[in-house]
């Protein structure tokens, strides 16, 4: 479904990315793990388009779209959320999710004074949507709350539901646990669980070893910018290399 292609990124004198390659398969959960400074986070930039790759491709069903715009990306399925989260604290809940809402007639001027009935129809449709998958998430109570009040773990579940309002084929989700409770944690994992089951494809950073374990196969390590190696969580915790990267000899922990 992804292709990742030799791709390299670099940043003045440093490459933050040096040839890194990766798959990932429709209808699964594709983990990422790597020391601090491996390429992760630079690595789903480039894949959704915050970043132009340097070299290489990256190829989304069958088509390059090493450079697209993010709204671009956004309409041909592929969405990512950010390790710390992006909500608009000032916004409600509601309001936040929105805004994921795309192609609305009423953000266009003329359509907006003309619509009349076809907008507050329009509207209708993306608030129901937007509650049915607040519900599934024990968030639609707090939907007139202001996001900022949320709890860190609210906040990641909000975010993944707003990437939902897109309804993509594929999401990036940049270290869904981090600092995040042990329960709260649970029901994220539970929750990309089940979206899994209903045919959504994820690839996930994470430095949760018991989430990756849990539910990403195949997983990728990288290290220096590279893929090191891949595959079950077995077989990669027993990798000589990546015990090496992750003591600080390949790569920087």
């Amino acid at each position: 479904m992804l292709s990742v292609q030799g791709v390299v990124k670099s940043f003045g004198g440093f490459r933050a990315l040096n040839g890194c390659a990766l798959e990932i398969s429709p209808g699964g959960i594709t983990g990422i793990m790597g020391p601090n400074g491996a390429g992760k986070s630079t690595l789903f930039n480039v894949i959704a388009g915050l970043f132009p790759p340097d070299e290489g491709k990256v190829v989304l069903e069958g088509s390059g779209v090493g450079g697209l715009a993010p709204h671009r990306l956004a309409a041909r399925g592929l969405v990512r959320t950010f390790q710390i989260s992006r909500e608009l604290g000032e916004l409600t809940v509601l309001e936040n999710m929105l805004l994921g809402q795309q192609r609305q007639r009423g953000e266009r001027a003329l359509l907006a004074l003309l619509g009349g009935r076809r907008i507050r129809d329009e509207e209708a449709r993306a608030i129901e949507k937007a509650r049915g998958l607040l519900e599934q998430v024990d968030l639609w109570h707090l939907a007139n709350e202001p996001a900022r009040n949320l709890s860190g773990g609210q906040k990641k579940l909000l975010e993944i539901s707003r990437a939902l309002m897109v309804d993509p084929k594929i999401i990036l989700l940049d270290e869904p646990t981090a600092g995040v409770s042990p329960l709260m944690s649970r029901m994220l994992a539970r929750t990309i669980s089940q979206l899994r089951d209903r045919g959504l494809t994820f690839a996930i950073i994470e430095h949760d070893m018991d989430m990756i374990a849990e539910l990403c196969d195949p997983i990728y390590v990288l290290a220096e910018g590279r893929t090191l190696t891949s595959g079950t969580f077995r077989e990669v915790a027993g990798n000589a290399d990546v015990m090496k990267a992750y003591l600080g000899k390949v790569g920087h922990a």
